[in-house]
């Protein structure tokens, strides 16, 4: 998600107006470590799989937008899922398109179906866990983006005006404001978007690398004439959202009763915007909103001193908290990422992420310029490299603390291990420089090695206090 310069000014103001956003006077940059669990932290439960380990998700989003049809997937290649590995990530999310899946109604493509399952294939052989996003822009190819099928579009004749310059702008546009109003109101849409649904978890329910469905990308809906944009937002996520993740929950249970489902509210979450969405009655539910902020999605740099990744981390956890959903952000990342303030931003905001969520995809792994991850060579982009730090992708127990210190390049986790025995996985990027791991606790010790990047596994005596501590050999080690 974008949004351009003519739509900061807007978003800021109907922010404020709202009462949402925390001033600039009295905010302050937020520390690289928590100093203790908080309330949410200790509220907002873990990814688990299905041993009821603790999840850590870490990756990128991947996608190809250029082609459809018959070319439709064809810029994804192994090499995607090789290089996240290798890289220390182990999560894709994985755009697809509902008008490449149905391009006329009620007929479904197999071929797409197939080049879905073929990478899938390759994150599995890679031992990357995917997320299939149904993604839409714009709303879709009605209005020259991808996502909803143009049968699908309704308008009422309401007028469009294309702005290249400024894309997000188009969500604003009469027609396809009201494009989304018939998608969440028509019973007959609603059927269709749950059958393409049905078609999506019955195909991929037990491949192996499939661990969640996310039901819609950064919804949006049509503004009230005096209504202010937070105000818009919370309604629709009440109004609108709300019933329609319900909807597709059903759906979905009736042919795969265990993966993961994620909920997104709207982009407007991204300054500081408690969202309106109401319970999801599924108990395998991940609330998975967007981190971006509308200044530096327009080529500004981080501002220490806004309050912004503070009021992002105040407002988005308040939800999951109260309904005990594990939180995953779907994408995040700036376009503008070697700005003079972005190694400080992307440090603060991977500690922020690290407080309360089970992970976190970074938009986009691709190989050029742009919001790419890294370039042609597979070498990261100026501060992307420090996305990739140590983690623990399953923890076999509770969670006392997990940081890390970018300083120092040091990560330490400390959990008690649970009652039945399991393995504990540590994940270590690349270091030319290598690791040191150490390991304490009742029978505790680390198994394989990974001195210079790769996996781990901890074993230790059920009940134990156990911690772990890497560090990067060297002057900081």
């Amino acid at each position: 998600m974008r949004m351009g310069r003519a739509l900061i000014a807007l978003v800021v103001a109907s922010v404020l107006a709202a009462g949402a956003l925390a001033p600039a006077a009295s905010a302050h940059p937020a520390p690289t470590r928590a100093a203790g669990p908080s309330t949410y932290e200790r509220a907002v439960p873990p990814l688990t799989d299905s041993r009821g380990r603790a999840l850590t998700l870490r990756g990128w989003n991947v996608e190809d937008k250029a082609n459809r049809g018959e070319a439709a997937l064809s810029a994804i290649t192994e090499r995607h899922f090789r290089d996240l590995r290798a890289g220390g990530f182990n999560f894709a999310r994985l755009l697809v398109f509902w008008d490449d899946l149905e391009p006329r109604r009620g007929q479904y493509s197999e071929r797409y179906l197939r080049k879905i399952e073929r990478i899938l294939d390759w994150a599995h052989r890679h031992r990357i866990h995917v997320l299939i996003d149904a993604h839409q822009d714009v709303f879709g190819p009605a209005f020259g983006h991808r996502g909803i099928p143009e049968w699908a579009t309704r308008t009422d004749g309401l007028p469009f005006t294309p702005d290249p310059d400024d894309w997000f702008s188009e969500y604003f546009q009469p027609a396809v404001q009201r494009a989304f109003t018939h998608l969440y109101e028509d019973p007959d849409l609603q059927r269709a978007q749950a059958a393409m649904w049905q078609v999506l978890a019955e195909r991929f329910r037990h491949h192996p690398a499939v661990i969640g469905y996310d039901l819609i990308n950064e919804p949006m809906g049509e503004l009230r004439e005096g209504e202010d944009l937070a105000t818009a937002a919370r309604r629709i996520e009440a109004q609108h959202l709300t019933p329609m993740y319900n909807r597709l929950a059903r759906a979905v249970r009736a042919k795969d009763r265990t993966t993961w489902l994620f909920v997104e509210p709207t982009p407007i979450v991204g300054e500081g915007v408690p969202t309106g969405l109401g319970r999801i009655h599924d108990s395998r539910t991940v609330y998975a909103p967007h981190f971006y902020n509308t200044a530096m999605e327009a080529g500004a740099d981080y501002d220490p001193d806004a309050g912004w990744i503070e009021a992002y981390e105040a407002a988005v956890t308040a939800y999951p908290a109260r309904y005990g959903m594990p939180v995953v952000v779907g994408e995040w990342g700036p376009l503008n990422n070697s700005l003079p303030n972005m190694g400080r931003f992307y440090r603060e905001a991977v500690a922020s992420l690290n407080r309360y969520s089970s992970g976190w995809a970074g938009y986009v792994w691709c190989y050029g310029g742009g919001y790419c991850a890294v370039d042609e060579r597979g070498r990261f982009r100026t501060n992307k490299e420090r996305t990739a730090t140590p983690y623990a992708p399953a923890v076999a127990g509770t969670v006392r603390s997990d940081t890390y210190d970018a300083d120092r390049r040091s990560y330490r986790l400390a959990y008690r291990a649970a009652a039945r025995p399991g393995l504990t996985e540590l994940s270590l990027p690349p270091s030319a420089k290598g690791w040191r791991v150490s390991v304490t606790g009742r029978a505790a010790q680390v198994a394989g090695r990974a001195p210079y990047g790769g996996r781990v596994a901890v074993l230790a005596w059920p009940g134990a206090e156990v911690v772990v501590t890497v560090r990067e050999a060297g002057p900081h080690g």
